[in-house]
């Protein structure tokens, strides 16, 4: 009789070590993965809010920022281009009379302007949020 109990008991070990090593999970970590590099939109919405873009030197005028960004383009300002570069062009703006003060920069020459609308429309780029 004590030989089929050493048995049972071996027997039992053997199928309890068999069931562990069926358990066992080998995690191969070669370190943290480098992400994807994001990719640009493919689809824009039809939305028209006109901006001026530019690239390598080229600008023009796309019908929202996303179509500008889909084509490598970095967005320089709301709104379409203007020719000539100085005074608008011909082309009237219209602001309102919001106060969130920017300081923006023309020609090396720093101005603080009543919000961004008004100083986009002088032709000017905006260089902070806040008087300069």
């Amino acid at each position: 009789m004590r030989l089929v109990a050493i048995s049972r008991r071996s027997l039992v070990t053997f199928v309890l070590s068999v069931l562990l090593a069926a358990c066992t999970v080998v995690v191969d970590d070669d370190g943290p993965r480098p992400r994807p590099p994001k990719p640009n939109p493919q689809l824009c919405t039809m939305q028209y809010q006109p901006v001026c873009a530019r690239r390598d030197g080229d600008r023009q005028t796309f019908a929202n920022a996303c179509l500008a960004e889909r084509e490598g383009y970095r967005i320089v300002r709301d709104g379409p281009c203007r020719a000539g570069g100085g005074g608008g062009g011909g082309e009237q703006t219209f602001c309102t009379r919001e106060y969130a003060p920017v300081c923006a920069r023309r020609h090396g020459q720093e101005r603080t302007f009543p919000n961004a609308c008004e100083a986009r429309a002088a032709d000017y780029r905006i260089v902070g949020d806040g008087p300069c």
